[in-house]
């Protein structure tokens, strides 16, 4: 086995969610630009290229994780409420958080380009998002970074598109705080490996 095939297998399984994360000096602009732009390699249907990333860090994401405390304030049982405030700030404590979106107009212009697959652009647009969600946390996870994928959508999506001003077109998917590692993640549980893939 090549020592970049061993490289990608550790990389592919010690990726995990890790809630918990802290600020470094080591976790700069820089380095999460190269991160993306590494992930950016991932596929589209039809070349789409649909995703947009949004990369806040330091006062602007402890901003977002404010947004969203406040947001759940009003919508999580007051008994539940501390436990909630705890969690997100697991987050806020982190480096930065990547926003991914899917942006609407692409999809419209793939749909009018190719009408015998309309139907289909928003489902690919979705896998597509998930493949780069995938490719920019596992190159996160193999530069030492902790992350995870948080879906606080669609409840922030208006207050987030006003506060940094994004396109009403672009439609929020996912959140990816990041930063220094603060908890050693769990086991994985699997399901049994005959039960999910079949060889004939």
């Amino acid at each position: 086995m090549s020592a970049a095939t061993t490289y990608l297998k550790d990389a592919l399984i010690n990726r995990r969610s890790v809630r918990k994360v802290g600020k470094s000096a080591s976790i700069t602009k820089e380095k999460i630009q190269e991160v993306i732009q590494t992930a950016l390699h991932a596929p589209t249907s039809f070349n789409m290229q649909s995703g947009r990333i949004v990369v806040l860090m330091d006062g602007e994401h402890e901003k977002l994780w404010d947004i969203v405390k406040e947001t759940l304030r009003s919508r999580v049982p007051a008994e539940n409420f501390e436990a909630t405030v705890e969690r997100l700030a697991g987050f806020r404590e982190g480096a930065g958080t990547i926003l991914f979106f899917e942006n609407q107009e692409t999809i419209r212009t793939m749909q009018e380009k190719a009408p015998s697959y309309k139907d289909q652009f928003p489902f690919w647009s979705h896998q597509g998002s998930a493949m780069l969600q995938y490719a920019v946390w596992l190159t996160l996870s193999a530069e030492g970074i902790g992350a995870s994928i948080q879906h606080y959508n669609p409840i922030i999506d208006e207050e987030v598109k006003n506060v940094w001003n994004i396109s009403q077109d672009w439609s929020l998917v996912a959140q990816m705080p990041f930063g220094e590692a603060k908890e050693q993640a769990g086991e994985k549980a699997f399901l049994p490996s005959e039960d999910v893939v079949k060889f004939f």
